[in-house]
Formats: structure tokens, sequence, C-alpha cells
């Protein structure tokens, strides 16, 4: 075998990436009959899911990011105005990203991040249950992971 020396390099280069990325899913999906069976269908690609909460003059009082992949739904951002809060808009926001995700998308679960001074408790009545803690993620905070299965 040959070894070579490298160098390192830190700029960022969307080419690489794309190749990293590509030769990364190659050998995934070598190892893994759960990806492998995925490579081609509809759920091996990623699919954005947004829901927006916006007034009758276009104003953005709420909204969730995220995106679809693997039967899943990953929730990336939700976040709802302050003057709308304790009203129930981020539980209807996040319910229709779920109705999306299961009715229309065939998704079977859910996950997200947040932060301890964000929402897990919101979370949790929402059905969701903690799965990951990261303490000190970043220093003096605490980072949950949260999954839910849809129905």
């Amino acid at each position: 075998m040959v070894c070579r020396m490298f160098r390192l390099e830190t700029e960022v280069d969307k080419a690489r990436r794309d190749l990293l990325r590509a030769r990364l899913r190659a050998t995934n999906t070598a190892a893994s009959p759960v990806l492998a069976a995925l490579r081609g269908t509809p759920d091996e690609r990623q699919a954005p899911l947004h829901v927006w909460a916006v007034d009758d003059a276009g104003a953005l009082g709420g909204g969730l990011v995220g995106h679809t992949w693997a039967t899943w739904l990953h929730v990336t951002y939700l976040w709802v105005d302050e003057a709308h809060r304790g009203a129930g808009l981020g539980s209807r926001l996040l319910s229709e990203a779920e109705r999306i995700a299961g009715a229309e998308r065939g998704c079977r679960a859910a996950r997200l991040e947040t932060w301890d001074f964000q929402a897990p408790e919101f979370y949790r009545k929402q059905g969701y249950e903690v799965v990951c803690v990261i303490p000190d993620y970043p220093p003096g905070i605490t980072e949950y992971t949260l999954t839910k299965r849809l129905s």
C-alpha cells in the first residue's frame, strides 16, 4: 500500500464538499442494507417542509422550517413572534408540519433539537420524548434532541 503525504486545507470548497458527500453516501449505502434499500427511492431525497403563519397584511407571525428524509421529519427551526406566543400558534405550526410529513410524505417519526432556554417543555407537551441530552453545548447551555412517533 502506498502512503502519501497530504496537505490540509481549510477553505470552503463546494465541489470538494459535494464529492465528499457523494463518496460518504456510497460508503454508507454499501455498509447498510437500510440505506441501500432507500437508494433511488423518493425517501432517499431530502425534501424541504416549511409552514408559515402570516397575517392578512403579510406579516410573519411564526414559522417552521424543516425537511423530510427517510420517513422522518426533521424540524430545524420553529419560531413564534413574541406577540403571538401562548395562543397555540406554535402547536398549530408543528401539528401542520407533522400532518404533512405523515399523511402526505409517509413519515413515521419526527426529530428536533432545542436548547434548555428555548422550548423543551413545549415539545414534551406535543408528545416528543427526550432521547439525547448534551450539557454545556454551547458552554452554560444544555441541548436536547427529541423524537416523536407520528400516527
